[in-house]
């Protein structure tokens, strides 16, 4: 079993916060740094965790961070897979395997910070999302709202509550979308435990999975238009692209406002109020 590494892991974090500009996360300059590269408060607002926690690790003290608290660390910090693998190893802990996985490349993270007018969402193959910007945060619901099993997936067909934000005439053709996508992953990947256990368990618990899982049609989706229902300015009209990784592991969605819908205003709008009422509801 692996012994945690204080003294390396607070090292190895401090440096790369060290190296990080505040650009080079979507963050604003600000003004007189007194030390350079990032401050503590905003690597542990990167990764979703309290400022205190994220301290005491730089430290040498506190708890033995958790997988997921490493993995968000990893991302806040722009490491490359090397780098990851280093981290988790400081923490006590076994890297995760490098086949369709949940680290996200630095460049991919620098290229979704800079597009702050639209909502984006970072997912994997199976639909799990890793990461999302703060007008994601607000037309699609909050990243741990939708983890349920951990994936988007797993909740639409689990969860009635899931279904709320899509028009009822629209859900039909999202059901079918989600399962043709998830056949094309089930095939490239097949007999990988995660994608054995998400198929599975959602044959046992969902009828409407099963009809469309035995249809055995298969679509990747690379573009789609959808219709979002946001309690304060109603229907929103997004066209998605999805970019891929090179190993399509990872994928990349951004939410367009789709021409001649007024939904640019409404967007407009809710980077204004809507940031504001998520941030005062945490």
């Amino acid at each position: 079993m692996c012994v945690i590494d204080r003294s390396g892991l607070a090292d190895f974090l401090r440096r790369r916060r060290e190296l990080l500009h505040p650009a080079d996360v979507g963050l604003p300059d600000g003004v007189r740094r007194r030390t350079p590269g990032l401050r503590r408060d905003e690597v542990a607002q990167l990764a979703g965790m309290s400022a205190d926690y994220y301290a005491r690790l730089e430290q040498c003290r506190g708890a033995n961070p958790s997988e997921p608290i490493v993995a968000s660390l990893a991302r806040a910090l722009r490491c490359d897979l090397d780098e990851r693998d280093h981290l988790f190893h400081l923490a006590g802990l076994a890297p995760p395997m490098r086949r369709a996985g949940r680290h996200i490349r630095p460049g991919l993270i620098s290229l979704a910070d800079r597009l702050t007018d639209v909502p984006v969402s970072i997912c994997t193959d199976l639909h799990e999302v890793l990461w999302q910007n703060a007008l994601a945060e607000i037309v699609l619901g909050r990243r741990d709202q939708q983890a349920g099993h951990g994936r988007i997936a797993w909740r639409w067909f689990t969860d009635p509550q899931a279904r709320d934000r899509f028009l009822e005439e629209d859900r039909p053709r999202h059901s079918l979308a989600l399962v043709n996508d998830l056949r094309a992953t089930y095939s490239r990947r097949a007999g990988d435990d995660d994608v054995v256990e998400l198929v599975h368990g959602l044959l046992k618990r969902s009828a409407e999975f099963r009809e469309l899982w035995e249809r055995h049609e298969v679509a990747v989706r690379r573009f789609d238009r959808k219709r979002f229902v946001h309690p304060e300015v109603g229907v929103l009209h997004l066209t998605c692209e999805v970019l891929f990784t090179p190993e399509a592991d990872l994928k990349m969605l951004a939410f367009f406002p789709t021409e001649g819908t007024g939904t640019r205003e409404k967007l407009d709008l809710l980077r204004v109020i809507g940031t504001q009422d998520f941030r005062t509801s945490l």
